[in-house]
């Protein structure tokens, strides 16, 4: 028996709607300005992958999404509501924007197993013997199921990394966001991990992914956003934006990347 990632929660934005929309948001550090009036909609089963040189604010945009950073002005919504500032709602809110850091923050002390099935028994309220049955179902998917009994410390770092999407799949979000997943993994290991976003991307997940993976950039994503200095400088099918970007900040960046 196999899931439909894509199946979460009962959605309400129907597919190609809007799902998240960044409306003028701007976002400060202390005197540096990281996110300068960002405009950007995501639409329901749409594949954003947002690119650009570190410090560019691609990042700190992702966690946004879910609140991990506040913002300084603008508005973010998901599903047409507002992110809410704290308390319930906003776990809430975390338990519909599944998220994938460079870090696999497993708990080390739990089985895989368990890892999977946290969230769902303590945010969602699943029953344990349906959670654990999504989670082997999830692992299965992500391709690490027979290695459920075993603790994080004993699985390789790609391993971890798809553990880590199974957990943020089985709270079924309706927009997963991923922050530079394979930085770091070793070479060898990067391709299992973007295989299977691959994998989700094709069963209809709205995802945004920030990375420097620039093959999966261009065979996976629906649109290509390039950051620069905070702001959105381009943004546009993955074809003609890599073939002939229309900024000349693109077009350096490219320039620098894909000589290489």
């Amino acid at each position: 028996m196999t899931t439909d990632l894509a199946q979460g929660e009962p959605q309400n934005a129907a597919p190609g709607e809007p799902l998240v929309v960044l409306d003028h948001v701007d976002k400060h550090f202390g005197e540096l300005h990281v996110l300068q009036d960002i405009n950007l909609t995501i639409n329901r089963g749409e594949v954003v992958v947002v690119i650009g040189p570190s410090g560019s604010g691609k990042s700190t945009l992702c966690r946004t999404i879910n609140r991990l950073e506040t913002i300084d002005s603008g508005s973010i919504t998901l599903d047409q509501q507002p992110l809410p500032a704290e308390g319930k709602q906003l776990a809430q809110l975390r338990a519909e924007v599944g998220m994938v850091f460079q870090s696999f923050n497993l708990f080390a002390h739990k089985t895989i197993l368990e890892n999977v099935t946290l969230g769902p028994i303590k945010v969602r309220g699943m029953k344990k013997a349906d959670a654990e049955r999504l989670a082997k179902e999830l692992l299965d998917r992500v391709g690490v199921g027979h290695q459920a009994a075993k603790y994080p410390a004993q699985l390789s770092g790609g391993q971890q990394q798809r553990v880590a999407i199974a957990r943020a799949l089985a709270m079924q979000p309706k927009v997963m966001l991923f922050d530079e997943p394979t930085s770091a993994l070793d070479p060898e290991m990067i391709k299992e991990v973007l295989d299977t976003m691959v994998d989700l991307a094709q069963q209809g997940m709205t995802m945004v992914v920030v990375t420097h993976e620039m093959g999966f950039a261009r065979t996976a994503a629906d649109r290509v956003v390039f950051m620069a200095d905070g702001a959105i400088v381009e943004e546009n099918e993955p074809e003609p934006f890599f073939t002939d970007p229309q900024s000349d900040r693109a077009k350096d960046f490219l320039g620098k990347i894909l000589k290489h």
